[in-house]
């Protein structure tokens, strides 16, 4: 029986990161084939089988940082978690409307034309969005301690404190948050 890797996160946040990237050349590539006459249909498609791939691995991201987050809560300050939960929520919802926009132009005629382009622009912003997701996670993982949590428990180190809690680089940062919120 295969055993799968644990943390599973981390093996899925690559492949929106990467079809991010590229779905941008794709479109304007699909484009530039459409102008110069192929079919639509066949130079868009795989824009839009590209824009479906990126959905699905979006919401597997999501799905699993939500299942690893129960992990990591008592080491990393909970308003990076939101941070980057929300950011993965919105890039998964305008992933989606990307999609559909995208699909339209499958359709002949201007109306393909216009979803074309519109959805090209989309990818292109998917860039950025994906930019702010990608960066609340490092942040998350290397700056907050999430990634020490996986670490340590691969090599056996349980470290505690003196109340008995375990304990992490991430505890300073949600010392720091505490900190932060007493000054207000």
């Amino acid at each position: 029986m295969m055993n799968l890797p644990s943390p599973l996160h981390p093996l899925f946040v690559h492949l929106p990161i990467a079809l991010t990237l590229l779905l941008p050349v794709f479109a304007i590539g699909a484009l530039v084939a459409i102008r110069r006459g192929t079919q639509p249909r066949r130079a868009w498609g795989i824009t839009v089988a590209l824009l479906a791939a990126l959905t699905v691995s979006a919401w597997a991201a999501l799905a699993t940082g939500q299942r690893e987050e129960e992990l990591v809560e008592d080491v990393v300050a909970e308003s990076a978690i939101e941070t980057h939960e929300e950011s993965a929520e919105a890039f998964l919802l305008a992933t989606g409307v990307v999609l559909l926009i995208g699909a339209a132009g499958l359709l002949t005629g201007r109306m393909g034309s216009v979803a074309r382009g519109f959805a090209t622009a989309g990818t292109v912003a998917l860039v950025g969005a994906g930019w702010q997701v990608g960066h609340s996670g490092g942040t998350l993982a290397y700056r907050e301690g999430a990634a020490g949590v996986y670490a340590s428990a691969a090599r056996g180190e349980v470290t505690s404190s003196l109340d008995g809690r375990a304990t992490s680089r991430g505890d300073e940062a949600k010392e720091r948050e505490e900190d932060e919120d007493d000054e207000r």
